[in-house]
């Protein structure tokens, strides 16, 4: 195998609650290549978000080490972490958080801009029109529907290009037609801009589509690196 885009060596997490320090996740480690994409499954409190949040430098591990890109993210600040997330991550949540005082375009074009695109805005639009809301583009979180919400999530992290895409309950907040619409549009991106895809789901038919699939138990990794289900 090529050198991985991202590499996780016996991480460990733990935090610390009112009740005393909780683990969160023990001794993870596993490689993602170039390209793939990976599924990550597991009944609710296993780790799953927790883990994507380690892989995109939004949670420091406790110890082991991360590294994406060739970065070792373990060694970073917050800035040098916002700043490698600008350039290299995309990161879909399952609640949006879209800006609620800004238009669809402007939500898409902000990262751009913050980045020093001179084209954010058609840029912003070519995105937005790819997810199918070319009519939509001038109007608020609050005047869309959920769905059409998560494809302006899915346009404002795809827009910069990432060279992995993090997607946390993608369709979690989404009925049965709007989700399948979200994964078909979640696949679409990672074929057209050539992105590693990371998704933490409980629908089995993401996770279906999905090169492999990790099953995450008590912040474990729960059974071996298995095959999706054809």
């Amino acid at each position: 195998m090529t050198d991985p885009v991202l590499s996780i060596s016996h991480a460990h997490l733990s935090l610390d609650g009112n009740a005393g320090r909780v683990d969160i996740l023990h001794d993870i480690s596993l490689e993602v290549a170039s390209g793939e994409t990976l599924g990550l499954v597991g009944p609710s409190g296993s780790g799953k978000s927790s883990l994507l949040m380690l892989m995109g430098g939004l949670e420091q591990a406790t110890s082991g080490t991360i590294t994406a890109l060739g970065q070792d993210l373990t060694a970073m600040n917050e800035d040098q972490l916002a700043l490698f997330r600008r350039d290299h991550m995309g990161v879909v949540f399952q609640s949006f958080h879209l800006i609620p005082t800004m238009t669809a375009l402007e939500n898409v074009a902000t990262p751009l801009e913050l980045a020093g695109a001179k084209d954010a805005f058609a840029r912003a639009a070519a995105e937005l029109e790819a997810v199918g809301l070319g009519n939509r583009m001038d109007h608020y979180p609050n005047q869309m529907s959920g769905g059409e919400q998560q494809r302006v999530a899915l346009a404002r992290a795809s827009a910069p290009r990432p060279k992995i895409l993090l997607a946390d309950e993608p369709t979690g907040n989404l009925d049965e037609t709007n989700g399948a619409a979200i994964i078909n549009l979640l696949f679409d991106l990672r074929d057209r801009h050539g992105a590693t895809l990371i998704l933490v789901t409980h629908a089995n038919e993401l996770a279906a589509r999905c090169d492999r699939v990790i099953r995450l138990r008590d912040g474990r990794i729960d059974s071996p690196v298995a095959k999706a289900a054809e």
